[in-house]
């Protein structure tokens, strides 16, 4: 595997400390503090590490998560799984995440024996496929270089994941257009075949461009330097078996911003049309007066 994809696979491989204490690592993509995507994939990561084999074969359906202090890149994070309900049927776990003696996340996952029953889904949106749609350029260096070193890293990095937008929009200088979008992704090359390393990829892939759309409106971007942006919560839930590293399309809207939050909604498909998962983020969007910014 290239290097980033092998990283990404290595940070959502825990060490286990003990049987329901776990220890992962942390990447500097760029971002000021931890990536929240990493710290969702790594809680998963480690509650579905807990789910013994004896009560059948289950599977994530559902993660509900919030997030409660910046996380600190130089530093590694414990997490404690409690083992909240093992039923006939369903699995409850909740997860805390822990850093310099201060919990900083925490969330709840919900595990499912494998049922039938009823089935019915929306409609993927008619959009064209990945291959009819270029990848973003690079910026030219003289543009890269007038960014503050955290921006340009996360610009002129070649991340674990491809991302190939529909819309594309300027972040750099963004105009003001409707709340939604829609994004096809994958990883950026196959690997195992473990449906748990699926989803706790999709689960760190899930925080990308999610909260952001609730930006368009109002013609701001998390890179100018008057904007304050943070996830505080995160929701996803699994609907259908995937592929993280086959291409798979984000449809995101935002309904209402507010307060100084904005809410946002995804649906996931795989490329037969498949609703393979939904999120739900809200976060906080601030635009600073330039003293406090600085």
């Amino acid at each position: 595997m290239t290097p980033p994809v092998s990283e990404l696979i290595e940070l959502l491989s825990l060490e286990r400390l003990e049987d329901n204490l776990f220890r992962g690592q942390s990447r500097d993509i760029g971002t000021r503090f931890v990536f929240g995507g990493q710290v969702l994939g790594q809680a998963l990561s480690a509650a579905q590490a807990t789910i013994d084999p004896a009560t059948g074969s289950r599977a994530a359906h559902s993660l509900h998560a919030y997030f409660l202090r910046a996380g600190d890149i130089e530093h590694p994070i414990v997490y404690d799984v409690d083992r909240t309900r093992d039923g006939g049927t369903f699995s409850v776990r909740r997860v805390t995440a822990i850093q310099h003696g201060k919990v900083i996340f925490f969330c709840a996952a919900s595990f499912q024996q494998q049922e039938d029953g009823a089935e019915h889904q929306l409609t993927m949106p008619e959009v064209p496929k990945p291959e009819d749609i270029q990848p973003a350029p690079a910026l030219a260096p003289d543009v890269l270089a007038a960014l503050p070193t955290k921006v340009q890293r996360w610009l002129s990095r070649q991340g674990p994941f491809e991302f190939r937008h529909v819309y594309p929009r300027d972040e750099l200088n963004p105009p003001k257009r409707p709340p939604y979008q829609q994004v096809w992704f994958r990883l950026s090359e196959p690997v195992g075949d473990a449906p748990e390393l699926h989803r706790a990829l999709l689960a760190y892939a899930s925080d990308f461009h999610l909260l952001g759309t609730a930006t368009f409106p109002h013609g701001i971007s998390y890179y100018q330097p008057d904007v304050q942006m943070a996830s505080l919560d995160h929701a996803l839930w699994f609907h259908r078996d995937f592929r993280a590293d086959d291409w798979l399309l984000y449809s995101i809207d935002s309904p209402s911003a507010q307060g100084s939050r904005g809410l946002a909604r995804g649906q996931i498909f795989d490329r037969a049309g498949r609703l393979v998962a939904s999120t739900a983020q809200e976060g906080l969007i601030r635009v600073v007066p330039p003293q406090a910014a600085g």
